[in-house]
């Protein structure tokens, strides 16, 4: 096996979730580096800035020395290379993820031939969880303390608030 591998766990991140985080724990059990790369997001109307998006992921990995957070404009491909990642790590949560990552990951493996895409699920109890789910639940009034970190969740309820939305 070769050493030093990195890997790039790109995505929006907003917020991060508890999904996020045990892929983000898998993934450093088969990588000797993970780059979460949080994208800028141009395609997305983010909850978040992309600073608090990046300070949220900064603490939420904070335990594991192995894994830095970035964030990324532009081409990931760009970014993949420029980081010396061989791999790129998705997370599935059911098989309605799959068509889309399936495509996503043909299109990287032309762009990139050199990086592999490595689907990783998150445990049973995650796999329904997701950041559009969560803001939703938030902005509703509802709970998300099974969803996100104790930090996220306080972050969020605070741009809730912030937003005249509680």
């Amino acid at each position: 096996m070769a050493s030093n591998v990195i890997a790039v766990y790109p995505g929006t991140f907003d917020p991060m979730t508890l999904g996020h985080e045990d892929v983000v724990r898998r993934a450093i059990q088969l990588f000797d580096r993970v780059i979460v790369a949080v994208a800028a997001g141009h395609h997305k109307k983010a909850m978040f800035t992309l600073q608090e998006r990046i300070e949220m992921a900064r603490t939420v990995v904070a335990p594991f020395p192995q894994v830095e957070v970035e964030s990324f404009s532009g081409l990931l491909r760009d970014f993949v290379v420029s980081r010396g990642g061989k791999a790129m790590v998705r997370g599935l949560r059911a098989v309605t993820d799959f068509d889309y990552e399936f495509q996503l990951a043909g299109m990287n493996r032309s762009l990139m031939p050199d990086v592999e895409t490595v689907f990783l699920t998150p445990s049973d109890k995650y796999q329904f969880i997701s950041s559009t789910f969560v803001r939703e639940i938030a902005v509703l009034g509802g709970e998300v303390d099974k969803f996100v970190s104790p930090t996220v969740q306080s972050r969020l309820m605070e741009k809730v608030r912030s937003l005249g939305r509680e």
